[in-house]
């Protein structure tokens, strides 16, 4: 599932801008199907816009309703009554996406530890002061087992002994659901820490669900700004002419 709402906060419409010849929720979309790990691959949207988008290009769309707060409740209208057992998030400003990373994210729900598993997501390692620092890209700590102790948009942990070796991590924005968890979170109204930071990955973790985090370095480009979509036009450019 690949959740699509047109009015982003920070760069509203981003989904249909421009992508060297293609619209960024296009190249999600594909890369996604491309992959060749899912039965189906669906966009879910409440806009007509980018609904008429997938539609025309032969791919598969769902128009949900208007009222949600983030894309898990989006998703978790669309699969309530599939017969599906793991379901996968991902962001439609990651046009990147790439088969190694979801396989990742999905091979912990075959591990010796899966009984214990709501969700997972991935996160990649972050380096230099700027990008550890930009609130748009949301860090994650874990535990020793690598489940999710915390999101963040500040940097964390905070570096106060500088003799300590810190590795800060982003999360990447792909989830792997079991089909409950993703229906109960639906279910459990927002509290003060997702309200506070914008991350709705943390209303899991503050009920108490089990958050499974996969190392990738495999990282494309998030759109969250107009410079991160000249920077996935560069990167294209380059991969073209190889």
């Amino acid at each position: 599932m690949i959740p699509a709402r047109y009015a982003a906060t920070r760069f509203p419409g981003k989904l249909m801008q421009d992508l060297n010849g293609k619209t960024v929720i296009r190249r999600t979309y594909e890369s996604t199907v491309k992959t060749e790990l899912f039965d189906d691959v669906f966009v879910v949207t409440d806009s007509q816009v980018i609904y008429d988008e997938i539609k025309t290009h032969g791919g598969k769309v769902i128009l949900s309703k208007t009222n949600h707060e983030c894309g898990s409740d989006r998703i978790a209208e669309a699969v309530k009554d599939m017969d599906i057992d793991i379901v996968v998030n991902v962001q439609g400003d990651e046009p990147f996406t790439s088969r190694t990373s979801l396989e990742k994210v999905l091979k912990v729900f075959y591990g010796s530890d899966a009984h214990q598993i709501d969700l997972a997501s991935l996160m990649t390692p972050l380096y230099g002061k700027e990008d550890i620092e930009n609130p748009n890209h949301v860090k994650v700590i874990v535990n020793q087992n690598n489940f999710a102790l915390y999101f963040s948009r500040s940097p964390i942990p905070y570096h106060r002994d500088r003799d300590v070796d810190v590795t800060y991590y982003r999360h990447i924005g792909i989830y792997a659901f079991r089909k409950q968890a993703i229906l109960d979170f639906h279910q459990l109204p927002m509290l003060m820490l997702e309200a506070s930071e914008k991350i709705e990955c943390i209303r899991y973790l503050e009920y108490g669900k089990n958050i499974k985090m996969v190392e990738s370095e495999a990282m494309g480009v998030g759109i969250d700004t107009p410079e991160d979509l000249e920077k996935a036009k560069r990167i294209l450019n380059e991969e073209e002419k190889k």
